[in-house]
């Protein structure tokens, strides 16, 4: 007999408890920006960040908590200089790559 699961009953997702280490954020960063959507990218450093701790990644970054969760929100365009931040901060660093090798 099957026994039939409601979709309430499943447990939340959450990426950022997958996020372990550099290596793991690296390649999800890197899948993000593959994809091409620049506006996924500051969603994806803010579940990066949750993941190693907001509070941390913030002064690392000099910034505020509650700025940072700004600067991160999913439809956030945060500068430059703040993405190059939160990405040194979290021990990762964005590579250019020729398109044509």
């Amino acid at each position: 007999m099957t026994q039939t699961i409601k979709i309430n009953d499943l447990p939340e997702f959450d990426l950022a408890e997958h996020l372990k280490n550099e290596a793991d954020i690296a390649a999800y960063l890197t899948l993000v920006i593959a994809d091409g959507d620049m506006s996924e990218l500051a969603h994806a450093l803010g579940l990066a960040a949750r993941a190693r701790g907001m509070t941390e990644i913030a002064k690392a970054c000099g910034l505020t908590r509650e700025a940072l969760y700004k600067a991160l929100r999913p439809d956030a365009a945060p500068r430059f200089d703040t993405i190059n931040r939160v990405c040194t901060a979290l021990g990762v660093k964005l590579v250019a790559q020729p398109v044509h090798s």
